[in-house]
Parts: structure tokens; C-alpha cells; sequence
């Protein structure tokens, strides 16, 4: 891959580096905590419905740059939809995406994009990759202690969820810039 980038930054053209993961949400629902005041004894609903969709979502921690895609499944097609997607994104740079080792991230009939190349985390090490914290984000300020009446309200507020993130740059870097990543010097010469 270090040739690769370097091969992509002598012809003049830029490298991202991208993390990617999928969350699933759904109907199904955790109680979290909550603030009321004394002596009142807040009530946090629940419901356990399993239905579900999956967000896609490729972040970049050196600028905070968040792609993203709901899709109703997981699987190599879906994966290559989201890949074009982000490739479409950002026709004029080189992308070094770094994901897990699921089935569909390695399945052989899913297509890289001309400017990709995948990169694997070690497995089990869902610590090391900065897009799960983008799930935690979202979970907490935008699906806590809420239940929802059918699945047209899960997406309305994960695609709410995924625009405002999108469009706050020093909020995605702020929860992704790990040390070790931003301390990797991209398109310097």
C-alpha cells in the first residue's frame, strides 16, 4: 500500500484517509440515563420491536469529512454501492479505506473503485477504528430514550442524525482524531 500512495501523491493526486464501519438500528431500544429534577423520577419507554436498517458511513479524522449511506441490508452489494458512493464523493483523490474484516467487506464479488484500496484492522479490534465512535454519537444525542412507531421514523432520524454530522466537520474530527491517526502526514511533500 506505501508504494501505492506514494505512486498516487507523485502524480499529483491527493490521498485521503478514510475508516469505515456499519451501525444498526432499529425499533429495538436500550433505556439510557436521564436528567429530572428532585424529586421527580424520570421514565425512559422501551420497546422491543426487531426491525432494522443499517447506516454506512467512511470518516476521515485529519478533516472531519463524513460519507454516509442508509441501506436496508447488509452484503458485498451493498458495500459496493456504499464504496461508488464515496468514490463518487471524491472523484479527484486517491482513498486508503480502512475497515473490519466482515464477510462482505471481503466477499469476491464486491468491486473497489478505480480510486480505492481497502486496508483491514486486525480482527477484533473494533477499538482501533474511529467511525464507531460515529454510532455512539448517534445513539446517545439522537436515538436515546426514544421509541419509535415504524421504521420511517428510525430513518428520518438516523438520515437527521447523519446530515447534521455531515455538515460539522470539527464535531466528527473532535470524536474520531485519534492521536495515532492524525499524527500520519497526508499529502505533505
Amino acid at each position: 500500500m506505501k508504494n501505492e500512495v506514494h505512486r498516487q501523491k507523485q502524480g499529483g493526486r491527493p490521498v485521503r484517509l478514510m475508516f469505515q464501519d456499519e451501525g444498526r438500528f432499529g425499533r429495538i431500544n436500550d433505556p439510557m440515563r436521564c436528567w429530572a429534577p428532585a424529586p421527580l423520577r424520570p421514565e425512559a419507554p422501551c420497546q422491543i420491536v426487531r426491525e432494522f436498517t443499517y447506516a454506512f458511513a467512511a470518516l476521515s479524522p485529519h478533516d472531519g469529512v463524513l460519507d454516509s449511506l442508509i441501506l436496508p441490508e447488509v452484503n458485498a452489494e451493498a458495500m459496493g454501492l456504499f464504496l461508488r458512493e464515496v468514490a463518487r464523493r471524491h472523484p479527484d483523490e486517491f482513498i486508503v479505506m480502512i475497515m473490519d474484516q466482515a464477510g462482505w467487506h471481503r466477499a469476491r464479488e464486491l468491486r473497489v473503485p478505480d480510486n480505492m484500496r481497502l486496508e483491514w484492522l486486525p480482527p477484533y479490534s473494533p477499538q482501533c477504528n474511529p467511525a464507531e465512535h460515529l454510532w455512539d454519537e448517534i445513539r446517545e444525542k439522537w436515538f436515546g430514550n426514544v421509541v419509535f412507531q415504524d421504521m420511517l421514523g428510525v430513518e428520518d432520524a438516523l438520515e437527521l442524525a447523519l446530515r447534521t454530522l455531515e455538515r460539522d466537520r470539527d464535531r466528527v474530527r473532535g470524536f474520531s482524531g485519534f492521536e495515532w491517526i492524525i499524527s500520519i502526514p497526508m499529502n505533505a511533500t
